[in-house]
């Protein structure tokens, strides 16, 4: 049995939960999800508790039920919680503004760059215009705007300039002369 797949998810109040098959709609305060998984995998919903489970022991029944608990756990979590990345802006002359719900990118480049959110994705800057918050209910679309965010302009390894997450190390090389 999986371990990850056999961990009952708690629906926390406010959130409901309709299962037709294989089809998984999650609805709460901060949004609404749907998925559709696999003929495989059985979930049932049972006092408030939804249980994942699979039809037998073949390879990829096994790895599709861990898989379809995570994803029903970030549904249930994403609508209730939400879901938030940070990312920040380092070098010299490099920011961002907000325009409306719009974030207008400043990164060395002979234009600046505008990003507009998607649906369900909210953008805030932070800390004097170095640090964006991009936040929403669905963990996939937060995840994929943040690295498209990153690409505008990745950190480089010499000096350190460029959009990183939060928290994320980034390895230095020397240069040239070998100085550091």
């Amino acid at each position: 049995m999986s371990r990850v797949g056999r961990l009952p998810i708690e629906v926390p109040a406010g959130v409901e939960v309709e299962i037709k098959g294989t089809h998984v709609r999650v609805k709460g305060p901060k949004g609404e999800i749907s998925h559709t998984f696999p003929p495989v995998i059985e979930v049932t919903l049972e006092d408030g508790v939804l249980e994942v489970k699979r039809l037998s022991e073949e390879k990829f029944h096994r790895s599709m039920h861990g898989t379809a608990r995570s994803v029903i756990n970030n549904m249930v979590e994403g609508v209730s919680k939400g879901f938030e990345k940070f990312l920040e802006i380092h070098g010299v002359g490099y920011r961002a503004e907000m325009a409306g719900e719009n974030v207008v990118f400043s990164l060395g480049y002979s234009h600046n760059i505008t990003v507009e959110p998607p649906e369900g994705i909210a953008f805030e800057v932070l800390e004097r215009n170095n640090v964006i918050r991009v936040s929403g209910y669905d963990k996939q679309v937060v995840g994929q705007t943040a690295a498209e965010i990153r690409g505008l302009r990745p950190v480089e390894p010499y000096k350190g300039k460029g959009i990183r997450y939060r928290g994320e190390y980034v390895r230095r090389k020397a240069g040239k002369a070998g100085k550091v």
